[in-house]
């Protein structure tokens, strides 16, 4: 299991949208198991994927905790 964080500057809308193409259906083919308003989570290929952006001081920080899937939430990391 792997958990890691990042601050970025992106909205967490921008975040979970770029969630979803990168782990989603469209990239790693995993299926989307949970949306809210602070996180979203996908499931697949015996493991998990879940996205969290706290909000706090006009920064904002993105959590990705991952089973099965740690390369790729590292990478996705990268991207926001």
């Amino acid at each position: 299991m792997l958990r890691i964080a990042k601050k970025t500057r992106l909205t967490p809308e921008a975040v979970f949208a770029q969630a979803a193409r990168h782990f989603g259906s469209g990239g790693e083919g995993m299926q989307e198991t949970e949306r809210g308003p602070c996180c979203i989570c996908f499931a697949g290929a015996g493991g998990y994927v879940s996205v969290t952006v706290a909000e706090e001081n006009n920064q904002r920080e993105v959590e990705v905790e991952s089973r099965e899937f740690e390369y790729q939430a590292r990478r996705f990391l990268e991207l926001v």
